[in-house]
């Protein structure tokens, strides 16, 4: 039996899609198809949730559509109690264990703008417009939500959606401070780690710096 974890945008809990194997070899039915479709069974279950991500959005768009209008109405900062991209999460060091923290943030489109001058300028030396970050978009959001946490240090983070206006990343922290982490082997090296959103040591800060592939 091979499960499918998705998440429902009216309650954000995980509910079970599952594939039943059947006995009969050489038997094709709706469940065999659906999974050749999606890659075979050759694939694990985490594999199987990237792979609709990455390649069946129309089977998602209409999920995707509920949760943006639901997450509109919510404040730019949300602590969620499990991430909406399981596979993405767990590939990113996230662990469903005490001392994982998990948050989604709302982040406005388009370039930075400066202060309006009252008079002086004609519009093409104006120069309020047009200005882009050296740093992207899902770093400045780590950066912003590590204010909103100082306790935490972010991990890292992931794409959740976006509309035409804003665009929504779920981000990893962790309280180095508890004793889970500390005696995890795998995450315990985050707490000699300060400001890793604000130094760029993230993988969407080094991304920013240039400095992923050196």
């Amino acid at each position: 039996m091979i499960y499918i974890l998705l998440q429902s945008p009216q309650d954000e809990f995980l509910f079970l899609v599952t594939f039943k194997n059947h006995k009969k070899i050489g038997e094709s039915t709706r469940d065999d198809r659906a999974l050749s479709l999606m890659g075979g069974r050759d694939m694990g279950m985490y594999k199987y949730l990237t792979k609709l991500w990455q390649d069946a959005k129309e089977k998602i768009k209409p999920i995707q559509k509920e949760r943006l209008i639901k997450w509109r109405k919510q404040p730019s900062i949300v602590k969620l109690d499990k991430p909406t991209r399981i596979d993405k999460a767990r590939r990113l060091g996230y662990k469903a264990k005490q001392g994982f923290v998990v948050a989604r943030i709302r982040i406005k489109k388009g370039g930075r703008k400066k202060r309006s001058i009252p008079k002086g300028r004609r519009p093409k030396r104006y120069g309020r417009t047009k200005f882009s970050t050296v740093r992207s978009l899902q770093a400045i959001a780590e950066q912003r939500i590590n204010r909103k946490f100082p306790n935490l240090e972010v991990l890292n983070s992931y794409y959740a959606g976006d509309d035409s206006q804003y665009v929504w990343y779920e981000v990893i922290m962790v309280d180095k401070n508890h004793p889970a982490i500390k005696k995890d082997k795998d995450i315990n090296w985050i707490t000699t780690q300060r400001g890793r959103a604000y130094r760029g040591l993230t993988s969407a800060g080094k991304k920013s710096r240039g400095s992923r592939r050196k």
